[in-house]
């Protein structure tokens, strides 16, 4: 088998034991990524120079017999809202088009001490406003399950470049499903973190309040070692949580054994239903039937306020993404359009800028933010989303005093055409119906492979208090172990070949 299709977790494992180095493996998946990304599209920037140069100072420390962290020498790819130092960072947008950070992210940095070589950045939605990866100034991304549909959004191009097997693990970001909406149609895994379990430092923000960090994988305990490595407290971001991370990595194994004996898991009734895909809701009462078969026990749950939920996201998301990209003008740094105009004023070249640089739904909800932030419409817009915001929380916190953990569909539909949507916001909005809910109550989320519809991946989304991470991760390990177990093989280990859809030879 190829180095590129094994997990993270294999790849770590062959490291440890010297049967491959990092540059060969790091090697590898560079060259896969010169071979289909041209199809995928899933990266905006490739660092060959710096990954390889990591690479061979791992395998330098492994060859002396230091000791190195469990993901030493595997690469990662990351989403290209996160500062990397030397590495240009444009958000997906023409605004910050060129800039080269001179800092590393929290999280980047945390990913170099883990000693992981960065393959480079994925590609997004503009400022992540999207659900689909079409917003990019720079193109769209493409699934590779078909590569004329999307990989959701907005971090599309982390989520392909895993399921192309570009990337063995990547970072995201999320603010109302952008790692797990993403994963559902790409047949891979993602997860959210409780809000302030990992480090927000250094990401470009789209809603403060919602944003967080977290992994894209291909299995659960991938995920798991990843976002182990990225979380902790961090003094450079006040939301961040001054405490130890819950001990992932050994739920998602314990999980793997397939023993839910006693676990009591919600499903919501607001979160099924009308608007969902029939095969999506068919793949989703299957993956009940496997929980149920684990020892789990199901009940329905009712969460009244979750039907507020979208509107109070849109409300919030806007208003804050309208104050977080106040900050690109064209002044301090990248583009700068009109200041060599007659008469030109900061102002004017402000405007111009801001005209030139940010797309189309940039400006759509910055128009809709700055409206709800308005003196006169504050309270009516802003202040009562925040109010509905605490009855989700609310409600959130009655269905905890019933169940350990919730699922749900992790999205109503699979990959829909790439174009379909693009006219319709309020139906790209409605992809995030159902992980919404668990950004604005701060709550961890994963999405993983629930099975086919009509040939292309669906996904489940397991939900669990805040701070308790390991419930999550132990819950959806033993779910994908269950699964794997009836399909044969993984979800993700028989996704078509992409040169042959492109009509070229597959030359691995």
């Amino acid at each position: 088998m190829s180095l590129t299709r094994l997990t993270a977790v294999e790849q770590a494992d062959l490291l440890a034991r010297k049967q491959v180095s990092s540059e060969e493996l790091t090697q590898a998946h560079l060259d896969r990524i010169d071979e289909v990304d041209s199809h995928v599209h899933a990266f905006l920037a490739v660092s060959p120079d710096q990954a390889l140069a990591e690479a061979r100072s791992v395998d330098h420390d492994r060859a002396t017999n230091q000791d190195l962290p469990p993901l030493a020498g595997v690469p990662i790819a990351v989403k290209d809202l996160l500062a990397t130092k030397g590495i240009p960072t444009t958000a997906g947008s023409k605004i910050l088009e060129g800039w080269i950070p001179v800092f590393d992210a929290t999280v980047v940095r945390k990913v170099k001490q883990a000693r992981m070589p960065i393959l480079g950045k994925t590609n997004l939605d503009e400022f992540a406003m999207g659900s689909s990866t079409e917003f990019s100034a720079f193109g769209p991304t493409h699934n590779p399950w078909d590569l004329t549909r999307i990989p959701g959004g907005s971090g599309g191009g982390s989520a392909a470049a895993v399921a192309a097997f570009e990337a063995p693990l990547a970072l995201g970001s999320d603010t109302g499903g952008s790692i797990r909406q993403p994963a559902a149609v790409t047949g891979t895994v993602g997860a959210k973190p409780t809000y302030g379990g990992v480090s927000r430092q250094g990401g470009v923000a789209l809603a403060s309040s919602l944003d967080q960090v977290g992994p894209a994988a291909r299995t659960v305990l991938d995920a798991a070692y990843l976002h182990e490595a990225i979380a902790g407290w961090d003094p450079k971001d006040s939301t961040s949580l001054n405490e130890p991370p819950p001990a992932i990595v050994h739920a998602a194994k314990l999980g793997a054994q397939g023993d839910l004996t006693g676990m009591r898991i919600g499903v919501v009734t607001q979160l099924k239903g009308e608007g969902y895909e029939p095969g999506v809701l068919q793949r989703f009462e299957e993956a009940l039937e496997t929980l149920r078969g684990l020892g789990a026990s199901i009940e329905e749950v009712d969460c009244p306020s979750f039907d507020y939920s979208f509107a109070a996201y849109c409300l919030i998301m806007a208003s804050e993404a309208s104050s977080n990209v106040a900050r690109f003008e064209g002044i301090r740094h990248g583009l700068r359009v009109g200041e060599d105009e007659p008469g030109a004023t900061a102002m004017t070249m402000m405007s111009a800028t801001r005209a030139a640089g940010f797309g189309p739904e940039v400006k759509r909800r910055v128009i809709l933010g700055t409206y709800a932030l308005s003196a006169g419409y504050y309270d009516a817009y802003y202040g009562s989303a925040q109010k509905v915001r605490t009855l989700i929380q609310r409600d959130f916190a009655a269905a905890w005093e019933q169940t350990d953990a919730l699922v749900t569909p992790a999205t109503p539909f699979t990959a829909f055409p790439l174009g379909e949507k693009v006219e319709n916001p309020l139906a790209m909005y409605l992809c995030d119906l159902a992980t919404i809910p668990s950004n604005l109550a701060g709550i961890p989320g994963m999405s993983l492979p629930s099975g086919l519809v009509d040939g292309l991946p669906a996904g489940i989304q397991v939900l669990a208090p805040v701070r308790r991470d390991e419930v999550m991760y132990r819950v959806a390990a033993a779910l994908e172990a269950a699964l794997t177990a009836q399909w044969g093989s993984p979800l993700w280990a028989n996704a078509p070949d992409i040169l042959r859809q492109s009509g070229k030879e597959d030359a691995r």
